[in-house]
């Protein structure tokens, strides 16, 4: 993002991307937001050198001073169904019956949903499948999945509330035959289409720094650089997420005339 010269001047041109940014978001799926794992790809990039100084690259680490707090849309588990009965038509048999009972329990209109997570991003799960998705497990004769268990997360909502949904929807589970149905892995988070909270961000951004640029009074200038990455995020608690995009901002001197 090029040096602006005014305040002015950084205000309309923030509302003119908010307006073409609205138009233009796209759908990028329901991602995962784990506490160990956030957008890393995004940190620790160079940016564009100083337009004021001609100096180095701005490195990117972690955050920057303006972050927008959101609740995420859902809690989310991995839930990992296995069965061994010896005979292996009979073991995929209840296998799939087991997952058609889940499916049909969480199409009931209750707060759970099931998907599977692929590269991070968690798609629906389909009855049709589920022939592709049970694979030989670490024994001989047993085959094993694994699926995500997700409830949405609303504004009042617990941790505890949240999560005693998932384990109450998984002890429900009718298993067929010798299927069992367990919780494992860490708790995660998930964040529905990232790109529609850029207009928020940015003017969050804009307004930091109009207010900071006035502290200095007249003759600097205020340069932001790398707006024009998508956003970024990570966990700010049990059922929060901090936003951003990674950016930095300069006040400096104008260039005499």
């Amino acid at each position: 993002m090029r040096t602006y010269q005014a305040v002015a001047g950084l205000a309309v041109a923030a509302l003119g991307w908010l307006a073409t940014s609205c138009a233009i978001a796209q759908d990028v799926g329901e991602v995962v937001v784990s506490a160990e794992r956030r957008n890393e790809n995004l940190q620790s990039v160079p940016t564009a050198v100083s337009a004021f100084t001609g100096g180095g690259p701005v490195i990117f680490s972690g955050p920057p001073h303006v972050v927008v707090f959101k609740r995420a849309d859902n809690l989310v588990v991995e839930v990992q169904v296995d069965c061994d009965t010896r005979d292996e038509k009979d073991r995929l048999g209840e296998m799939k019956t087991t997952l058609r009972n889940m499916i049909a329990a969480a199409g009931s209109g209750g707060p759970i949903e099931l998907g599977v997570e692929s590269e991070a991003v968690i798609l629906p799960l389909k009855p049709e499948a589920l022939d592709t998705m049970l694979s030989p497990g670490q024994r001989e004769d047993t085959t094993t999945t694994t699926i995500v268990v997700k409830t949405h997360v609303s504004a009042t909502d617990t941790f505890e509330a949240a999560s005693a949904r998932i384990d109450g929807f998984i002890r429900a589970t009718k298993a067929v035959g010798r299927t069992q149905v367990a919780r494992v892995g860490a708790w995660q988070l998930t964040l529905i289409t990232p790109r529609q909270y850029r207009p928020q961000i940015i003017a969050a951004i804009a307004q930091d720094a109009s207010e900071t640029l006035k502290a200095f009074g007249p003759g600097y200038g205020v340069e932001l650089v790398g707006l024009e990455r998508p956003v970024a995020w990570n966990r700010s608690g049990a059922l929060d997420l901090a936003l951003y995009i990674p950016y930095a901002l300069r006040i400096e001197p104008m260039p005499a005339r």
